[in-house]
């Protein structure tokens, strides 16, 4: 385990209290290592899992063995050792090559021990990976995905449902906003299907 993985572990413990709404270990993970952490986001403030180049959008659930990998070893090279392709070994000067990006909308959860390959670039809106998946390609939005390698297995809402979720862009509200919604509109937050189907949104 290199430094900069401690510094970042030591640095998640600090703040784990806060570690929902701390604006301070997100401005530091944004600047030291490239990655954006969105409000209410958790579980994903550990370099030795998260790489550089990694965008979170708000209220995503990231276990803590889940990984989030944006570059590879070089496959096509003499060899794969890592000292051909990180200037950080000493071997070489420069990176043989930079980190993908990865984005992970909001309301993502990553379940243990999942894993987001270099190759997929982007995790839909509300889409869940299941515990032990690899994901290789990109995760449409609400998708369950499961497996190695990972593979939609079911949707978590009707698409006319996702469509009545998706105009209420409730991943914009504040925490305030989501327990006002909690107290005043429950069905629309513990059972939006049932809510959706039998309502009309907005209202």
């Amino acid at each position: 385990m290199n430094l900069r993985s401690v510094t970042s572990k030591l640095l998640a413990r600090l703040r784990r209290r806060n570690e929902f709404t701390d604006q301070g270990i997100r401005r530091t993970f944004e600047a030291r290592y490239g990655i954006v952490v969105g409000k209410y986001t958790y579980g994903c403030f550990d370099r030795s899992r998260i790489d550089p180049n990694t965008r979170f959008g708000r209220y995503c659930s990231i276990a803590r063995t889940a990984a989030v990998f944006n570059r590879n070893h070089g496959v096509e090279f003499l060899s794969t050792t890592p000292f051909l392709f990180n200037s950080r070994l000493g071997l070489l000067k420069n990176d043989a090559f930079g980190y993908a990006p990865c984005a992970i909308s909001d309301d993502v959860w990553l379940g243990h021990n999942s894993v987001v390959a270099p190759s997929a670039v982007a995790i839909g809106r509300g889409a869940i990976v299941a515990a032990g998946a690899v994901v290789t390609h990109d995760v449409p939005a609400y998708a369950v995905v499961a497996g190695v390698p990972a593979k939609v297995v079911r949707y978590r809402f009707p698409e006319g449902v996702i469509e009545k979720i998706e105009a209420t862009r409730w991943w914009e509200w504040d925490l305030e906003e989501l327990q006002k919604r909690a107290v005043h509109d429950p069905d629309m937050v513990f059972q939006p299907s049932q809510f959706f189907s039998d309502s009309t949104w907005p209202r």
